[in-house]
């Protein structure tokens, strides 16, 4: 099966990426490929619960439907976990498909074959 790794590093600070990133990735999994996105920098907030609620970008979907979408259709979402410490963000609150995963996981993904976007 083809393999996509989107990186994200965008949130609240860039809807416009935020969401194209989710848009892209959806279709990748309509596409049939097995797609992880890596939330990093800005973009573990998204993995925490309501977060995404209330991010939208003109002429796309809200990226609350995005994000179930993606997750719902086994999307993964990895969670850098030093960009999520420094945060502050609670490990025990997280939303549904969201795993902590760093560089090594990534690294052997891409290993595996699989094509990379960053966002």
């Amino acid at each position: 099966m083809p393999k996509l790794l989107i990186n994200l590093t965008t949130a609240k600070n860039d809807t416009d990426k935020t969401t194209v990133a989710f848009v892209v990735a959806n279709a990748g999994i309509a596409a049939g490929q097995e797609v992880v996105i890596f939330l990093n920098v800005e973009a573990v907030r998204l993995a925490t619960p309501g977060y995404a609620d209330d991010i939208t970008s003109e002429g796309f979907k809200p990226l609350k439907e995005l994000l179930t979408f993606f997750t719902a259709n086994g999307g993964k979402l990895w969670v850098c976990p030093p960009c999520f410490n420094a945060r502050g963000l609670n490990k025990e609150q997280v939303v549904d498909g969201a795993t902590f995963a760093g560089g090594a996981a990534v690294v052997e993904f891409l290993g595996q074959g699989a094509a990379s976007l960053s966002y």
